[in-house]
């Protein structure tokens, strides 16, 4: 008898930055275990990412009602790419909007099926706390998938639930977490503007974790002990699958600048990076954005974003401007080092992670306002480049956690690595769960 295949809803937040570890996911429980994919969003996000799936995909994009001009939003724009910073924040608070309609989608796919299984699971942002309440409404179960790892997710949540910002004395800028002792200290500069406005109320059900168990036990240790909730870590995943042998230059002679794909630099920020990277004479990929000074529409003005002459020299060595997005996990995939500039949100957790815990980061500046000079970031650059002993000890570092990394994906007879078998058992619960509810519904009828 053929195997019956699982339907599986999701539905990330609309960023480019969700939606990519979201597909990538998709990709896994599809290829892996043939599950039928229900991946919802925003009717633009929803055109582009069909015209990317091949064409035998079970992964169906579907269509929830969203019209950004209601919002006090650009007609054309649905994610996070397409907006200016301060427009982003109304798209946040435009997202709770969708509920009503969310909730209409579920009672059509439950209801009408059209020829598919009802769906056993829904994963979504962890922006939609929301969502949670509308799964079990349906029998569904729920949950929450995590694009960063669980020390920054940790981190946040804890700070949200303990304000130990706002406990601390006048004139204190540095102070502790007490439930997470292990992050050590954290500064006043390492809180985004909307850390300081949560509350840490927001509901969760169970973790999908988009990094792996072995470089973030520390997080997902907290996570499993405070929350008491089931924590699979199933990362770090990616839309192709790369195995890190393919590199530009030699090893580590990438300079990735990996940003949010939604942050801003400003124009003098965006110039002293840019000679400083130049001055280094390495390799980098440079992503382009205009500075925040700028509309999201101007065009490229190059006198004005870079250093005199910067575009033709890059032309001129064969390395062109090109866009990128690099997730963390994809980082650590290629054994790269990074240099971390957070910007909001989690970010600030993610790179104190990425320098204590994993020791393959260099924080070069921290948020939007501060001031940065080339001869500060050239110096940190050339530190972990250059065949300093701290730059040999990150290298070593990072060799190991693709290593780590390469294991944890296995996927052969007879060995399954842990995110392997993590995603295979957390596909398993769901299905439990969900037979749970249905069988618990059909004895009270």
């Amino acid at each position: 008898m053929a195997e019956i295949k699982e339907h599986i809803v999701m539905f990330p937040f609309m960023a480019l930055g969700h939606i990519i570890p979201f597909l990538a996911l998709a990709q896994q429980l599809e290829h892996r275990k043939g599950c039928t994919i229900t991946l919802i969003n925003t009717p633009l996000n929803i055109k582009k990412l069909s015209s990317s799936l091949p064409p035998n995909t079970t992964i169906r994009p579907l269509e929830i009602p969203f019209k950004s001009s209601d919002h006090g939003l650009p007609s054309d724009a649905e994610n996070t790419n397409s907006l200016s910073y301060h427009l982003i924040l109304k798209l946040f608070q435009a997202s709770l909007s969708l509920k009503p309609s969310f909730r209409n989608l579920m009672h059509g796919l439950v209801h009408e099926r059209n020829g598919l299984r009802q769906p056993v699971c829904m994963i979504t942002d962890i922006f939609f706390g929301w969502t949670i309440e509308i799964a079990h409404e349906f029998g569904m179960s729920h949950a929450v998938f995590s694009i960063a790892g669980g020390f920054g997710m940790v981190c946040y949540y804890s700070f949200c639930l303990h304000l130990p910002h706002l406990k601390a004395k006048s004139g204190e800028y540095e102070f502790t977490l007490p439930d997470f002792p292990e992050a050590k200290k954290f500064h006043i500069s390492q809180l985004s503007e909307s850390l300081r406005l949560s509350n840490g109320t927001d509901p969760f059900s169970v973790f999908v974790i988009n990094m792996v168990e072995e470089l973030d036990k520390t997080g997902l240790l907290y996570l499993r002990k405070i929350f008491k909730l089931p924590v699979w870590a199933v990362g770090p995943l990616l839309l192709s699958s790369t195995n890190g042998t393919k590199r530009a230059g030699k090893e580590s002679g990438l300079v990735p600048e990996a940003c949010k794909n939604w942050q801003f630099f400003s124009k003098s920020q965006m110039m002293q990076l840019a000679v400083a990277l130049e001055s280094s004479g390495k390799n980098f990929i440079w992503v382009v954005r205009q500075p925040l000074q700028y509309d999201v529409d101007s065009e490229f003005k190059e006198n004005e974003w870079f250093p005199e002459g910067f575009v033709q020299r890059i032309k001129a060595r064969n390395k062109g401007l090109i866009p990128l997005w690099m997730e963390l996990g994809e980082s650590l995939v290629h054994g790269m080092l990074l240099l971390g500039w957070p910007m909001a949100s989690e970010q600030f957790f993610n790179v104190k992670y990425l320098v204590e815990q994993v020791g393959v980061c260099v924080e070069v500046a921290r948020g939007k306002s501060c001031e940065v000079h080339k001869e500060n970031i050239l110096a940190k650059l050339e530190l972990v480049m250059n065949e300093t002993e701290q730059g040999k000890q990150m290298r070593r570092k990072a060799s190991e956690a693709k290593e780590i990394i390469r294991d944890a994906m296995k996927d052969e007879e007879g060995y399954k690595g842990c995110s392997t078998k993590a995603l295979e058992d957390f596909l398993t619960a769901a299905a439990m769960s969900y037979r749970v509810e249905e069988n618990a519904e059909l004895k009270t009828k």
